[in-house]
């Protein structure tokens, strides 16, 4: 039978675009796709015409030879298989779901294509930092060990002397591929482990690896501003790859010590001062040390209630990656009752009392504000 027009199994136009012509594939793909109709030769048939049209159509050179020439003008074996375009572009066709993992699959990709490149494993550094370090920064060096680049073969894996080789399994793809029926399954190769080459020789010092464990200090930057539980990355701090490979990242996660007199709330800082009974009723003008170990002068108004909040401005947490922008101190007043009083001051509060007077009578009390 006949083969028909590329552009009619698509159901479009010579000129149509390459988003085109990707949309109408992916209809067509999903519509006759053999796993939802499963024994049917017709769809199946559709299916394989759809993919071969999209093959050279979504190949600007191919579509070129094929416009001008139609068949004679391409390779006629250049949409007999299912890799080529249909494969680069099923994950953009068809997402990262389960059915373009699995549509992937047919194609030799595995639903993701892996990276040929190989890349070392990424560590973890748990650091403990003072309260005022995570509000203001700081500079920390920190001391590990990971996998760094054997310094005899320099990451190459292979002995002195010595050379990479194209593995023979795979000529170099690191994959080979299965057909099952008209599908053509790549999997890792068996004779490289997907890497392309062979070493004859592998280095003695590392076992043909390309690392080796070292130990390593590093400095690193505390951002003014940085809360418990944030991380930061070390690009390429990590392990070393296999034979010349990426290096993995480290990532220092930071634990923020407690601090005696301050607690942290987003951007702001809070913390309690006490105040005596005569400058609450009186008022008074009291110093107050703040993180920073600076001194402000905090006016307490006359008739002050314990509890009360002051607010003071732009005294709190710099925010982080915008370190000239902060946020505000709060400082909560606690009157303190005295104790261990003597005669005279027991005679005198009890003077108090008589001029003040007393108002016993209960009072309404929301149950969240009960400490």
């Amino acid at each position: 039978m006949a083969k028909r027009d590329y552009y009619e199994v698509l159901g479009l136009e010579k000129g149509a675009s390459a988003e085109d012509v990707k949309k109408a594939y992916r209809k067509l793909a999903i519509q006759h796709h053999p796993d939802k109709n499963p024994g049917d030769h017709t769809a199946e048939e559709k299916f394989k015409e759809a993919t071969e049209a999209y093959e050279i159509l979504s190949d600007p050179e191919k579509r070129g030879r094929y416009d001008q020439f139609g068949f004679a003008g391409i390779d006629p074996q250049a949409g007999g298989g299912f890799g080529g375009a249909a494969a680069r572009d099923f994950e953009d066709l068809f997402g990262n779901g389960a059915f373009g993992d699995i549509f992937g699959s047919f194609f030799g990709s595995g639903g993701r294509r892996a990276d040929s490149t190989p890349r070392g494993s990424d560590l973890r550094y748990d650091l403990e930092v003072d309260f005022a370090d995570s509000v203001y920064g700081s500079k920390v060096e920190l001391s590990y060990t990971h996998s760094a680049s054997c310094t005899v073969c320099d990451g190459s894996g292979a002995e002195a002397g010595s050379k990479k080789r194209v593995c023979p399994t795979c000529q170099g793809s690191g994959q080979v591929r299965r057909s099952s029926g008209f599908f053509s399954i790549a999997q890792t190769c068996p004779g490289c482990g997907g890497e392309g080459h062979i070493i004859d020789k592998p280095c003695r010092s590392c076992r043909g690896t390309g690392t080796e464990r070292k130990s390593q200090k590093v400095k690193v930057t505390i951002p003014p501003g940085i809360e418990n539980g944030k991380r930061i990355r070390l690009e390429g701090q990590g392990d070393a790859a296999p034979r010349g490979g990426i290096a993995g990242d480290l990532y220092v996660y930071i634990h923020v010590k407690e601090h005696d007199s301050f607690e942290r709330n987003g951007n702001d800082l809070y913390c309690m001062v006490p105040i005596s009974i005569t400058q609450a009723a009186l008022g008074a003008e009291i110093n107050v040390s703040t993180l920073d170990a600076k001194t402000i002068r905090l006016k307490i108004p006359a008739g002050t209630q314990t509890g009360k909040l002051f607010r003071i401005k732009d005294a709190g947490v710099p925010v982080l990656q915008a370190p000239t922008r902060r946020g505000d101190l709060f400082i909560k007043v606690q009157i303190q009752v005295p104790t261990n009083l003597n005669g005279k001051a027991k005679d005198l509060l009890a003077q108090l009392a008589q001029i003040i007077g007393q108002d016993d009578s209960p009072r309404p009390v929301k149950l969240s504000n009960i400490e």
